[in-house]
């Protein structure tokens, strides 16, 4: 009686691919690797490749990947995902990870900011390279040591650590934000900033400072926030309550502490943007979801993390990586109008 389970077929190999396209194994390499332009001609990779598929041989990557020293993954190190912002920036650079044959792991800072576990025993091992927003670095300290390519977004262009940094243009936010309400006739403003100490906010403040410190009588003052609703309401609340002449605009580090101050201003008493102009930064889904809607900055976040991305291949391929900021634009919606007329 015999046996009628058959022992699988032998797996074909790369030399079995080289023998039918009668060429050599390097030469498979070179073609099945795309790296064959300029020393193999294109009838000989046309017949390596028709060779492999009527063979039905697919290259074993994870062994490929331990020759090169690669294991094609990218770390991605960003504040809590509760952040849409920063979910939207894995969302481009897994599209560029994907179209390259990379992965994208991501390592959220479990309290948004602070130290996180070292998600790896052997980072090195695992990794070929970080990117990292600056409002997570505190988090690479678990890192530290790896010696792996990093890429920083959103942080300081003059830091060392970082072999490339892809930045947005967030001073120029900041301005169009504050010349929009200037503009419009404000010169008694607040500014509710973010309590988070990285360099994004402290540029943010920076500009604000310079465009109100630019117009005669126009005044600025600033609170300050973590970055929740919550948080956020009861900082204007304060800021709101203070004697003397109220406020009549609200220039906010983000969006969320936008939602804050415009429930600050409807518990006492006051109209948006009737009584007080409020503006975000970021455009989040949250601005269009508040009412009224919220004249933001837009922040082309699936943009930043695709960057992020191509800087690390870049950077990995021995490339330098493409410099300047991202624009940004303002989005003007119905939380901002002319201050109201003073009282006679």
């Amino acid at each position: 009686m015999t046996d009628s389970h058959q022992p699988a077929p032998p797996r074909p190999t790369s030399r079995d691919v080289a023998r039918a396209a009668g060429v050599s194994q390097a030469t498979v390499s070179l073609v099945l690797g795309e790296k064959w332009p300029g020393r193999v001609s294109e009838a000989t990779a046309q017949r390596v490749r028709r060779s492999a598929a009527e063979l039905g041989y697919r290259p074993n990557l994870a062994a490929r990947n331990l020759r090169l020293g690669r294991t094609r993954t990218a770390l991605l190190v960003v504040p809590a995902l509760t952040n849409e912002f920063f979910a939207r920036v894995y969302t481009g650079a897994a599209a560029v990870a994907a179209e390259h044959g990379f992965g994208v792991v991501l390592y959220p800072s479990p309290d948004g900011t602070g130290p996180a576990r070292d998600p790896f025993a052997s980072a090195r091992a695992a990794l070929d390279g970080v990117i990292a927003s600056s409002m997570a670095s505190d988090a690479l300290s678990a890192l530290h040591g790896a010696e792996l390519p990093l890429v920083m977004l959103d942080s300081d262009p003059a830091g060392t650590d970082a072999a490339a940094h892809v930045n947005l243009d967030i001073a120029d936010g900041m301005r169009q934000v504050t010349e929009h309400l200037l503009d419009l006739g404000h010169r008694r403003l607040v500014h509710l900033a973010s309590a988070v100490d990285t360099w994004t906010f402290a540029v943010r403040a920076q500009a604000l400072q310079e465009a109100v410190g630019a117009v005669p009588g126009a005044t600025i003052r600033t609170v300050r926030a973590p970055l929740d609703v919550r948080a956020g309401r009861e900082a204007a609340e304060q800021a709101l309550a203070v004697a003397g002449e109220r406020p009549t605009a609200m220039v906010c580090d983000d969006d969320i502490l936008a939602a804050g101050a415009c429930k600050a201003a409807r518990r006492l008493g006051l109209r948006v943007p009737d009584d007080l102009s409020v503006t975000g930064f970021d455009d989040l889904a949250l601005a269009t979801a508040v009412e009224p809607e919220l004249t933001t900055v837009q922040l082309p976040a699936e943009r930043v993390g695709e960057q992020g991305m191509e800087a690390l291949l870049a950077v990995l391929e021995g490339r330098r990586a493409e410099p300047g900021s991202l624009p940004v634009r303002l989005v003007v919606r119905g939380s901002t109008a002319p201050p109201p007329a003073p009282r006679a």
